[in-house]
């Protein structure tokens, strides 16, 4: 099943990556069988949104979801992508239930696809984050900062790869 507000948050990516994200979207849904789908829960995050998020369970109510200041997330740069599996309305972040049957985990089917595009995927960070995928074209967070603060953008911010 494709999901309206996953093909609008393919449209904030980098451009660099959208037709491939977008490839890999048509994928996900073919390889989701069940009553579950895939919902890209966020891709281009804003500075200020990251400093929003930065703040929760520090300096705001909530529980602490990121480790990363503004400037310091591929989400920052459009380069990165959470997921969240839903399944019967519900967000699901268990990476092991196997909603279609097929004895792979729906959520290890979307990390399959998503690792032979050649993202990265945060499960197999030494701090695991198993919603993030990422892809930095050949770079690290700092060069992207500092193409970022060098004004080496396009005309719609994104840093130029």
């Amino acid at each position: 099943m494709k999901d309206q507000i996953t093909l609008d948050r393919i449209k904030l990516i980098h451009p660099v990556l959208r037709d491939e994200l977008s490839e890999i979207y048509d994928e996900i849904c073919s390889s989701l069988t069940s009553k579950s789908f895939c919902r890209f829960s966020y891709t281009l995050r804003t500075f200020a949104e990251q400093d929003a998020i930065y703040a929760q369970g520090r300096t705001k109510p909530g529980p602490i979801v990121t480790k990363s200041k503004s400037g310091q997330s591929a989400h920052n740069f459009g380069l990165a992508v959470d997921i969240v599996l839903i399944h019967e309305g519900k967000a699901i972040w268990n990476i092991k239930n196997d909603y279609d049957k097929d004895g792979i985990p729906d959520w290890m089917e979307v990390v399959k696809i998503f690792k032979s595009y050649g993202w990265e995927w945060g499960g197999d960070w030494k701090f695991t984050d198993n919603p993030h995928f990422q892809k930095l074209m050949g770079l690290n967070i700092k060069k992207c900062l500092a193409l970022h603060q060098a004004g080496k953008v396009d005309d719609h911010g994104f840093i130029k790869i």
